[in-house]
């Protein structure tokens, strides 16, 4: 079963700008093939169906857990996707055309379908697609494949980075490339312990370093490469079989942190009259106010 909790893993900064064409951008981070609906999915599915969990129980921990930090990542993309396009258009008469400015962005869907917030699909439109879940069955090839996930997802973010100096995108990415990174790391530790075989020596990627990244190096500074989070208050403890040691750039001491991230608010997004979103006037708020309390007894 999964517990929500009604935080963004980090704070996103209040958007001073709208930018739709960066938000379109994004979008690949969310829906595209090495999106975060892709590392969710694939991870999801592989718990979901993980053969001989008891006695493998420490590599089944691990994708348990980085499973349910990816189910937030989907909902910080989302958000930085969200707060990019708020005040892209403005409120008015319908002949005055007030969402003029959406038929030029890059990404019509977003004016037309959802009212100004993201989709699940990439940054060309396309829907994400289950087929890009991959699960084997077989624990090394997951795990390899998951390695390889992990650095498609990384160099897609590096490159959205270098297309958008928007600071709400700029701000997720820069944390999603160090829990990234972690992600990365962990499963060629994985990998390690089941095949003795280093995959960061084996191939040119990835290349964990964010030195160049200054949304990054706060993060890092934190320590937040080095954490491992179960997102669970109880299970998932043999994760730290694998999750140990010291980190392999700054040779810091490797951490599994029992439970979730501090967290931080989630924006409320203002109504969007000129999309009739959320549709509801300052009447009917006063008429549903009315019947809540009645129906509380009040």
């Amino acid at each position: 079963m999964f517990t929500r909790v009604n935080k963004l893993q980090i704070e996103l900064p209040k958007s001073t700008y709208a930018d739709a064409n960066a938000a379109a951008a994004v979008q690949e981070l969310l829906g595209g093939r090495f999106g975060e609906m892709s590392t969710l999915n694939n991870y999801l599915f592989q718990s979901f169906n993980f053969r001989e969990k008891k006695k493998l129980k420490p590599f089944y921990d691990l994708v348990a857990s980085i499973t349910a930090e990816e189910l937030g990542h989907v909902e910080l993309v989302t958000t930085a996707i969200n707060l990019c396009l708020t005040g892209t258009t403005f409120e008015g008469d319908p002949d005055v055309t007030p969402m003029q400015s959406g038929v030029d962005k890059r990404n019509t869907y977003h004016f037309i379908a959802t009212a100004q917030t993201a989709l699940p699909g990439d940054s060309m439109g396309k829907s994400w697609s289950g087929d890009y879940v991959f699960n084997s069955g077989n624990l090394v090839l997951d795990l390899l494949h998951n390695f390889f996930l992990e650095c498609g997802a990384r160099t897609h973010k590096m490159r959205v980075y270098e297309m958008t100096d928007h600071p709400v995108a700029r701000e997720m990415i820069g944390y999603l490339l160090v829990r990234g990174g972690v992600h990365i790391t962990a499963y060629a530790k994985a990998l390690q312990i089941v095949t003795g075989v280093d995959v960061t020596k084996m191939l040119p990627i990835p290349n964990l370093s964010n030195d160049k990244f200054d949304a990054a190096r706060k993060y890092e500074q934190q320590g937040w490469h080095r954490k491992l989070y179960t997102f669970s208050e109880h299970d998932y403890q043999d994760v730290k079989q694998i999750w140990k040691g010291t980190h392999p750039l700054d040779g810091g001491q490797l951490e599994v942190i029992q439970g979730t991230p501090a967290g931080a608010p989630i924006p409320d997004l203002e109504s969007v009259e000129e999309t009739f979103a959320p549709g509801i006037s300052y009447e009917d708020f006063l008429e549903i106010a009315r019947r809540l309390q009645q129906s509380a007894g009040l």
